[in-house]
């Protein structure tokens, strides 16, 4: 008890110490009559996005309005410049360099990496042991990054010692409202990624773009982006094989999670020449969520006949085998696929790897043509 208490003493006058310093900075603001307004302030054009939709840039001179989803506004200010006054309550303003900042979006991680910027993440969302980029598993290892707890239970002391400037989750921040608002209390940005909305996987790529106007990196993102539809664009002539694909898993109910029609995943295996098999299933719930839970029955109704499953790591973890799957249910007995014996499971690095479009949409090219050969995302169960 003695030591909690100190430690939320410690917090306690950390968050004070904040406040105060924040106080002085606002006084010292309104206290400068030559800074420029946010309402003066002219656009002077947008970033091009040619997939992507979840987010927008506007560019105002030096200042960069970027919008996400529809509800989340942040204006970038550079390094050296001024916060313009009278700055909208929506807005949140997002002060250059971003170089304590705390990731919690385990899949933003390799497109940071693409950009040579993991020096600006100070703060995981994840330990160690729980990353497969090996740059931010050396990063902890090394010291250079902090493990300070995971989206629903952050470590807040350790942020605020390390005066985070920017924390980066994913929407399952939305399942626990009172940490991201407690964050926000506390004086720490928070920007929540929604990458996983895209529906075009070109879209979940071109995201890179954000992270490299946020580091200072938008050459380098530009270019990496470019090189990556130059690499998939010979993918997406693929002649369609005509046979079905179902990508699942089966959660701790029992219940049967998978992909809406639609999303990014469900495109890919369209681009490798493949067919959705839930593809004329209809959300029970309509939401902004990329995935859905069927009943078993459901699920068998509308995938028994798929020449291929695909289990997905993602969530509840990797199988190694058929039996391992039939454990789970013994109705997959009846899947035509498992019969056949044309079951595969993702890696874990799956999610994190971000950027492997190509390389995945390649793994279901050659799955589709029977040629399982040097897999890179995918391993077939036996």
């Amino acid at each position: 008890m003695r030591l909690r208490y100190k430690r939320w003493i410690s917090l306690l006058l950390a968050v004070v110490m904040m406040l105060t310093l924040g106080a002085c900075g606002v006084q010292s603001q309104s206290d400068t009559t030559d800074k420029i307004a946010f309402d003066s302030l002219e656009k002077t054009g947008q970033m091009t996005l040619a997939y992507a939709t979840q987010y927008q840039v506007e560019y105002y001179g030096d200042y960069s309005l970027i919008t996400i989803g529809e509800d989340q506004h942040f204006l970038l200010v550079p390094e050296g410049k001024d916060l313009p006054k009278n700055l909208p309550e929506d807005v949140v303003a997002l002060q250059q360099p971003l170089d304590k900042t705390y990731l919690v979006s385990t899949s933003v991680m390799d497109l940071i990496r693409q950009l040579d910027c993991i020096s600006y993440i100070r703060l995981s969302g994840s330990k160690a042991k729980d990353w497969y980029i090996t740059e931010a598993k050396e990063a902890i290892e090394a010291g250079n990054m902090i493990y300070a707890g995971k989206y629903s239970a952050p470590d807040y002391e350790c942020i605020l010692n390390e005066g985070c400037n920017l924390a980066i989750e994913n929407t399952m921040i939305y399942h626990t409202p009172e940490v991201k608002e407690k964050l926000e209390e506390l004086g720490i940005p928070v920007l929540v990624e929604r990458s996983s909305y895209e529906t075009h996987p070109l879209g979940r790529l071109e995201w890179i773009k954000l992270y490299g106007l946020l580091f200072d990196a938008l050459d380098e993102a530009n270019a990496y982006f470019d090189s990556q539809v130059e690499q998939i664009t010979p993918l997406l002539d693929q002649a369609n094989t005509g046979k079905t694909v179902a990508f699942f898993s089966v959660n701790s109910s029992g219940a049967i999670n998978v992909r809406k029609p639609g999303d990014y995943i469900t495109q890919m295996i369209t681009m490798a020449g493949g067919n959705y098999a839930l593809a004329d299933v209809v959300p029970e719930e309509e939401n902004a969520l990329s995935t859905m839970n069927m009943q078993m029955e459901d699920f068998y109704n509308a995938a028994q006949s798929a020449d291929i499953l695909i289990y997905n790591s993602a969530i509840e973890g990797e199988i190694t085998s058929i039996d391992e799957l039939l454990a789970k249910n013994s109705l997959f007995a009846q899947f035509d696929a498992v019969k056949k014996g044309n079951v595969y499971c993702t890696g874990k690095n799956f999610f994190q790897e971000s950027t492997g479009m190509a390389e995945f949409v390649e793994d279901m090219h050659n799955v589709l043509g029977d040629a399982d050969a040097d897999l890179t995302y995918l391993k077939k169960l036996n």
